[in-house]
């Protein structure tokens, strides 16, 4: 019960609200257009063209980008300099200061407090991600820790889904109620302002980056329980013992270890995967294919809540089984469940105009795809691109493309999946330096790099450590 609270109080100010930035202005985009117009009227006395709103409306969205962009950056060093714990604290002010401007935009008559709202939530965004992350995986016990990452991405489904539900014209997606669910973000960080709090400092943070080790042993047993630590302490200390005899080096230094270049490339292939795996495509095309099934156009936005609680309700499905499965398994799963989704929906989509039925197999299909993606790719990259936010990031592409450009997308899970496959160890159970440890022996380029591996050298350290 413990532990899932923990988790409600963190993840309430990051992934949450990230997730809710994401999705929340596409509801409130006529009000916001509107408002636009008004504030250029009164103020210069003349009428912006449409290509003008629709540049400013674009900005105004896209500059939550450019926040996260910089949170994301400066979030290391926050977090190494104030903690984890208190970094989520502070960033909490940021949110909702934005959420100040966004309440009073309307009544200033100003459209400008909306983009440093937006871009204010970006920031409070990357830095949220990031601390909320180091702080869930830190503080959870080992047999725990891929919960822990499913935990996020279900918040962040949960979030995109609040702020589909709360854009409905029955709840706050009205002309004189946008502002407030514009201001949302800001309830939701004064609700962990007042909670966060009650939980204790990061055990990893206060022992590797404080040396306090009475403080991370109380921290444990706040977490945990009252019982014996040893185990994770001593855990840490070969981890500090580790990290102390790797120096420094530069990003070009980095990419030429042997001994990390399948990790990095690991990173790189899941993040790219999460772009280029289809999922915009796939809500590009979402609603001319709920068009196309008979669905009314003033009941599209009710289909859209359905695809937000399929995300919803698949990660807290992985939740329940991620411990059974493994990542590795999910992972490859979902790449090629999402490979043969977009194959068919290639096909479904090119007879839906000749063939009655096929509008209701592409429908089907396009929740079987979220479905697969929500079950795979959020457990290894907590983040999702913002598809519904059609005025920001619709690709012209897509059009010239058709339905075709659902199989550019299948090559690209095959890909990655095949990679999953065969060069990802699986992380169940592992620390950091065991999962290093099982990279550099499935890569081994001979056995002089196998004999010296990683874990070699952190016993030999932590062995003159306590001697």
């Amino acid at each position: 019960l413990f532990f899932s609270l923990r988790q409600l109080l963190i993840c309430i100010g990051g992934t949450f609200q990230y997730g809710f930035s994401v999705s929340v202005m596409t509801s409130p985009s006529v009000f916001i257009k509107e408002l636009v117009n008004k504030s250029c009227v009164h103020r210069y006395d003349r009428t912006l063209k449409e290509w003008e709103v629709s540049l400013i409306w674009s900005f105004t969205v896209s500059i939550f980008c450019i926040g996260g962009l910089l949170g994301s950056l400066t979030a290391g060093s926050l977090n190494s300099r104030f903690g984890r714990k208190r970094c989520l604290l502070m960033n909490n002010f940021v949110a909702i200061f934005g959420a100040v401007l966004m309440l009073l935009s309307r009544a200033a008559n100003s459209f400008e407090m909306i983009m440093v709202g937006r871009f204010l939530y970006g920031i409070n965004a990357g830095v949220g991600l990031s601390a909320q992350a180091m702080y869930l995986t830190e503080s959870a016990p080992k047999r725990l820790r891929a919960m822990v990452g499913v935990t996020i991405a279900t918040f962040l489904s949960l979030g995109k889904f609040c702020g589909q539900l709360l854009g409905i014209r029955e709840l706050l997606g009205t002309e004189n109620n946008w502002p407030w669910l514009l201001g949302f973000n800001g309830f939701a960080a004064l609700f962990q302002l007042c909670t966060l709090p009650l939980l204790p400092e990061s055990p990893r943070f206060l022992l590797l980056e404080r040396g306090n080790f009475q403080a991370s042993e109380n921290a444990f047993r706040k977490l945990w329980g009252k019982n014996d630590y040893n185990k994770e302490i001593e855990e840490l200390l070969q981890e500090k013992a580790a990290l102390q005899c790797i120096r420094s080096c530069s990003v070009l230094e980095l990419i030429q270890n042997r001994t990390v270049r399948w990790q990095l490339l690991t990173i790189v292939i899941a993040f790219t995967a999460l772009q280029l795996s289809g999922i915009n495509a796939v809500y590009f095309y979402s609603f001319d294919v709920f068009r196309a099934a008979g669905i009314q156009e003033h009941r599209l936005a009710y289909a859209a809540l359905g695809t937000g609680l399929c995300e919803v309700s698949t990660s807290v499905a992985c939740f329940m089984i991620i411990e059974s499965m493994g990542k590795k398994g999910l992972l490859f799963r979902g790449y090629v469940a999402m490979a043969a989704t977009l194959g068919l929906l290639s096909v479904t989509i090119y007879f839906q105009k000749t063939v009655w039925w096929m509008p209701y197999c592409s429908m089907v299909l396009v929740f079987l795809f979220i479905f697969f993606f929500s079950s795979g790719l959020p457990i290894l990259v907590a983040s999702i691109s913002a598809p519904n936010c059609p005025y920001a990031c619709s690709p012209d592409g897509l059009d010239k493309w058709g339905n075709f450009c659902f199989l550019m997308f299948m090559a690209v899970c095959l890909i990655c999946g095949i990679h999953v496959r065969f060069n990802m160890p699986e992380t169940k159970n592992r620390t950091a330096l065991e999962i290093s440890a099982e990279f550099e022996k499935m890569h081994a380029k001979d056995k002089a790099s196998e004999k010296k591996k990683p874990s070699d050298i952190y016993e030999i350290k932590v062995q003159e450590t306590k001697l």
